[in-house]
């Protein structure tokens, strides 16, 4: 009798790998399925965040060019020491003040360098905690900027007496990257600070680094007689 081979015996291996197949795709099908709702969902809202994105982009840039127009009469009375005058509201010609800027122009670079302006407007002017409220919010980049802020509100703090605030934004302007013209002008500030609370030693520092490393500066130039005087001190 001859011997009949079970279904089992009779199936290929191809055949075994065609059903291992077309159960992976029915499964990764029932999975698409199930989750193709919340898959649209998170696609949805990706679609809508870049737009959103796209349109606040537009939107900054338009703000910015406007905010750039009616910044340029406040920077003017910047350049000639009219502070008080650039920190009102209106100012003649119907142009915005510093602060107005910063109010009407939120998110834009203009309004950050009016930030800035105000500041250093308000430490002119004697205002030196409304002045340090404005230098905060301004948020520095690049090379010189940091430089600027941090020596700001150092001279903003000295002059509030608040000594250790005024060294510590001092330390910041001259650490933060090195400037031939600033860096010596804060580290200089430093020394003098130093010898106001008799720290001898570290005022002797500061004055070296300023001979040693900025001699063309005003500052390295005066070092020498400063060190003179402060020898056995």
């Amino acid at each position: 009798m001859r011997k009949v081979a079970s279904p089992k015996a009779a199936t290929r291996p191809e055949d075994e790998v065609l059903v291992d197949i077309v159960e992976v795709r029915d499964r990764a099908q029932d999975t698409l399925n199930r989750f193709r709702k919340p898959l649209m969902i998170a696609g949805g809202a990706l679609l809508v965040l870049i737009i959103g994105l796209i349109a606040w982009k537009l939107y900054v840039n338009a703000q910015q060019k406007d905010a750039v127009e009616q910044m340029r009469q406040a920077e003017r009375l910047f350049e000639r020491d009219s502070f008080a005058v650039a920190m009102l509201t209106t100012l003649p010609g119907g142009f915005k003040g510093f602060p107005k800027i910063i109010e009407d122009f939120p998110g834009t670079p203009a309004a950050n360098l009016a930030n800035y302006y105000s500041g250093v407007c308000l430490l002119n002017l004697g205002k030196y905690e409304a002045a340090i409220s404005y230098l905060k919010d301004f948020s520095a980049k690049g090379a010189i900027m940091p430089i600027m802020k941090n020596g700001a509100l150092g001279d903003a703090y000295s002059e509030l007496k608040d000594f250790a605030q005024a060294k510590s934004y001092y330390k910041k302007a001259v650490n933060v990257t090195k400037n031939d013209m600033l860096t010596p002008f804060y580290l200089k500030r430093l020394a003098m600070l130093a010898e106001m609370e008799k720290d001898y030693a570290a005022a002797r520092d500061y004055y070296q680094e300023l001979k040693d490393e900025y001699p063309s500066a005003p500052e390295g130039q005066d070092a020498e007689k400063y060190l003179i005087y402060l020898e056995g001190k």
